[in-house]
């Protein structure tokens, strides 16, 4: 008989179970990814990948869940320099008595470089592949992201008033425009633009981001309704609400992804599922800073894209999307009074394809199909509080901590394994993370 020719490839991944997270939602049971060339040549059985492909390198086996890497939303990345600095208060006090002062005094390039190899190494410990972030210094941002092999949209903010990164309006946008020219079609970081929201930035400005995100063809971040004293601020300036306000002056499109979207009206709902704009649900955050309550299960039945941000980890206080994914899930169930508002899959979706199709990154990552980027994560199952499995969806959701994350591998290159960082030294940034704590306090 005939020997079945097979096809090499980089390395084959092998799980108990693989949540491809497609549109058929399938879970393949004793599963298996053959990878090469950093993406996904194959997704099926062990026995029906293994009969296809060979190769010298398998990654995981039994007791493993296989899904695609986390994607995180929302964040402001390197504020994990100033996690726990400022607890306990509302946003605006928070925000301008403490965190901007924080900002002008320490943010340089130095800082952003050795505060984002923190907040990647804790991303990517806790599963997260890929990040939508918004802050400043976005060079020193891409090359140590894309040193740690991790994937970004990095937004160039943009404020109407001076900051340590821009004295002028005009210079925000000088500065994203040589930012975008420089990593547009890298494969690793999307650049982006980044108005910080509608009561620090004025229509001319919003305007000229939309027009800008147009030319070049980028997403935009954006706070938006994240608070009722915003609402109110929004309506007394321009007599309209900030979703109506944003739709009146050409602001909304799918290329918009607003963050945290939690004082809406039925209307704005409606208005946002129409424009295509995803939502960055910030749960953790929200609560943290009494914000409010998203209506997530309205938009949901809207069809918005919802998505899942872990906010900065100075209103979290980590970076931690299975954490996120587990509170949302819950407290939605509790609010509505429904549990099925917020189901597990959905959660899932949320976290994964979802959240790259909101940033721009559908066809590239965010499911484990072929053609697309080999974004995996590999969760160990064999811990107490995941004993014993029934529904491998609702265990992730429910059960699953940034801890059991065992494999992690973006672009077909493993980045974290057995837990550990394979991409940078955990204990020289964990020390430098230390010495810029001490700087910080020795001046509050």
């Amino acid at each position: 008989m005939k020997k079945t020719e097979t096809r090499s490839a980089d390395c084959i991944v092998r799980a108990e179970y693989v949540l491809p997270m497609d549109e058929a939602f399938r879970i393949v049971t004793d599963g298996a990814v053959a990878i090469d060339n950093g993406k996904i040549l194959d997704v099926g059985t062990s026995d029906e990948i293994l009969q296809k492909y060979h190769t010298g390198k398998i990654i995981g086996g039994q007791n493993r869940v296989v899904i695609p890497g986390l994607v995180n939303t929302h964040t402001h990345a390197a504020m994990v320099y100033f996690r726990g600095l400022a607890d306990d208060l509302p946003l605006k006090k928070w925000l301008e008595d403490h965190i901007w002062p924080a900002e002008s005094r320490w943010l340089s390039p130095e800082f952003i470089s050795d505060a984002i190899e923190l907040a990647c190494l804790e991303m990517l410990k806790g599963g997260i592949t890929t990040y939508n972030d918004m802050y400043f210094f976005g060079d020193a941002a891409g090359i140590v992201t894309k040193k740690m092999g991790m994937r970004a949209v990095l937004g160039v903010g943009v404020l109407d008033f001076p900051s340590v990164a821009a004295k002028t309006t005009d210079e925000y946008f000088e500065k994203a425009e040589i930012f975008v020219s420089k990593w547009k079609g890298d494969a690793l970081i999307k650049p982006g633009i980044a108005p910080h929201s509608l009561y620090t930035c004025g229509p001319e400005t919003l305007k000229r981001v939309r027009k800008f995100a147009d030319d070049y063809d980028i997403p935009i971040h954006i706070h938006l309704s994240e608070t009722a004293w915003e609402v109110h601020e929004i309506r007394a300036r321009y007599g309209r609400s900030p979703i109506r306000y944003l739709a009146d002056i050409g602001f909304l499109d799918k290329k918009v992804l607003s963050a945290h979207c939690v004082w809406l009206e039925d209307d704005e709902i409606e208005i946002l599922a129409n424009s295509g704009a995803g939502v960055a649900h910030c749960i953790e955050s929200n609560l943290k800073l009494a914000s409010g309550i998203a209506p997530v299960g309205k938009m949901l039945k809207a069809g918005i894209r919802v998505t899942f941000g872990t906010d900065g980890a100075a209103s979290n206080n980590d970076l931690n999307i299975l954490s996120e994914m587990s509170t949302a899930a819950k407290l939605h169930k509790a609010v509505s009074g429904d549990p099925t508002v917020l189901d597990s899959r959905t959660a899932l979706l949320m976290a994964t394809r979802w959240g790259a199709e909101a940033l721009g990154l559908g066809q590239t990552t965010g499911s484990i199909e072929k053609g697309k980027a080999a974004d995996l994560v590999l969760i160990n199952l064999n811990r107490p509080h995941l004993t014993p499995i029934y529904n491998i969806s609702s265990h992730i959701v429910y059960s699953a901590r940034a801890s059991d994350v065992e494999t992690v591998i973006i672009r077909g290159r493993v980045v974290v394994e057995d837990g550990k960082l394979v991409t940078g030294n955990e204990r020289a940034i964990l020390d430098r993370a230390m010495k810029w704590g001490e700087k910080i306090k020795g001046v509050l």
